[in-house]
């Protein structure tokens, strides 16, 4: 199996000039070791996001965090396709960490809550599951609380047409720091082709995360992700969407919040109608009155460009003829 190394898991950008790292064809699993958001600089509780650590990669604009591996080349991809990328594995380390970055977050400039603008980490140890690994193990942040690891990729994506874009920053339809939870073993996630080859990135695995992300930083953790992708020739979405076994999540990035959710209502009216040929008022039926549709927010996080992820899900029983 192709191994895409740690050492080639630091760019910082989503860009389609960028030389491929890795080259793979369609239906052929590989493996690509993530690094930590942080460049595996925070080891203990000791070590802080703190100008003495971390201060070369909080003083660029935007921060030089977030480090993703790629771009990888998908033999077959081309402008106008969409790049299908199902999630195998998830293996994070076997500790990970979380941290209150001053000058970010809702509590930055908490009066009430003083202790909670900063810096802190917070060491989690990732116990292995039943497979042996931490892929189903659990979480271990104190006797007192632990619970049970659900690894995703938190940024992933492939190169957009003409703009470089920061992978700490920004989202749009190619994808990027998205955060979505169910990005994991299991499912997949269609992205919109804009580049020959796709040229995906990823990186930025959370070894466990709350919906919202809510002080913006996660369990983070290097990794070991097993992949495989294909093509899906001359087909059109208009966002990325997430494949689940029994679902189909659309997703958004938007503000204000009501804005995001509202427009992947609206695209995911547009997919039942074009793609299943749903009556229209059935499918719009289905956004107000059906309780099996539910809205996740995946990241609602407040740093430089980022907007609010969500997803709209609906199953696919609901899709059949």
């Amino acid at each position: 199996m192709k191994r895409l190394r740690r050492t080639k898991a630091t760019a910082l950008e989503f860009d389609r000039n960028a030389m491929p790292v890795l080259t793979v064809s369609q239906g052929e699993e590989f493996l690509v070791e993530t690094e930590d958001a942080l460049f595996n600089r925070i080891r203990s509780d000791e070590d802080l996001p703190v100008e003495t650590l971390v201060g070369d990669l909080f003083s660029a604009e935007p921060a030089r965090t977030n480090p993703v591996a790629g771009p990888i080349f998908v033999r077959g991809a081309e402008k106008g396709d969409v790049l299908v990328v199902e999630v195998l594995d998830i293996i994070p380390e076997e500790i990970g960490f979380t941290s209150i970055v001053p000058g970010v977050g809702p509590l930055k400039d908490s009066y009430r809550w003083r202790e909670l603008r900063g810096p802190f980490t917070k060491i989690i140890k990732h116990l292995p599951g039943k497979s042996g690994t931490t892929s189903d193990g659990t979480a271990v942040v104190s006797k007192k609380i632990s619970w049970k690891l659900r690894p995703h990729i938190g940024t992933i994506g492939v190169a957009p047409e003409r703009e470089v874009v920061a992978s700490l920053t920004t989202q749009g339809r190619w994808g990027g720091n998205i955060d979505v939870r169910d990005v994991a073993r299991g499912n997949k996630l269609l992205l919109p082709v804009f580049a020959k080859g796709g040229l995906l990135f990823l990186g930025d695995v959370h070894a466990s995360q709350a919906d919202t992300e809510f002080y913006g930083v996660a369990d983070e953790t290097r990794a070991e992700v097993r992949l495989r992708c294909h093509v899906l020739k001359k087909k059109r979405i208009s966002f990325p969407r997430v494949e689940t076994r029994d679902s189909i999540i659309q997703l958004n990035c938007s503000v204000p919040l009501e804005d995001a959710v509202s427009q992947a209502m609206l695209w995911l009216i547009e997919m039942m109608v074009d793609e299943y040929h749903i009556d229209p008022h059935d499918a719009y039926l289905h956004t107000s009155v059906n309780p099996d549709l539910r809205v996740h927010v995946y990241q609602m996080v407040k740093i430089g460009a980022l907007r609010y992820t969500v997803g709209v899900e609906i199953p696919k029983r609901y899709l059949e003829r």
